[in-house]
């Protein structure tokens, strides 16, 4: 994977996050590039939250993947934490690197130093690809999740 460093995301790293998060066509439909007001202020929250880990993958330099890492603490299962993997995204040049996996089994590690007993993460319906990837690193689909938009 040669100098691939996987760091806190910082103001300056908004308009690449931004703009992999649009390089889908679920994506383009909900982010935009034109007004990176309201991603810095998300950062902002985020950053002050020790409970979030938005993070980047830079390799020599460009940010080339991110994911948002959130602890959660519960009571159900016996008191158990954790973890929500959201915000998964791999530039278009470095699919298939195996970027993907490793920001994973990173987030994986990260929720086991939090001691979590559990890590779940949502996937839309129409991501068939990424529901097979995420199927080969061990996660089952096992609920099914509801949404409610606001």
């Amino acid at each position: 994977m040669g100098d691939l460093e996987i760091r806190a995301a910082v103001a300056e790293d908004i308009p690449a996050i931004v703009g992999m998060l649009a390089d889908d066509p679920l994506g383009a439909q909900r982010e935009s590039l034109d007004d990176l007001g309201p991603y810095l202020t998300a950062l902002e929250r985020l950053t002050a939250d020790p409970n979030q880990r938005l993070v980047v993958a830079v390799r020599e330099g460009r940010v080339v993947g991110t994911l948002q890492l959130t602890i959660v603490p519960g009571l159900s299962r016996r008191g158990s934490t954790r973890s929500i993997i959201e915000g998964v995204r791999v530039h278009a040049d470095e699919r298939g690197s195996g970027l993907g996996t490793r920001f994973i089994e990173w987030a994986i590690d990260e929720s086991r130093r939090e001691n979590c007993q559990l890590v779940q993460l949502t996937s839309d319906s129409t991501r068939i690809d990424a529901h097979r990837f995420y199927e080969r690193l061990g996660f089952v689909a096992s609920h099914v999740g509801f949404k409610l938009q606001l």
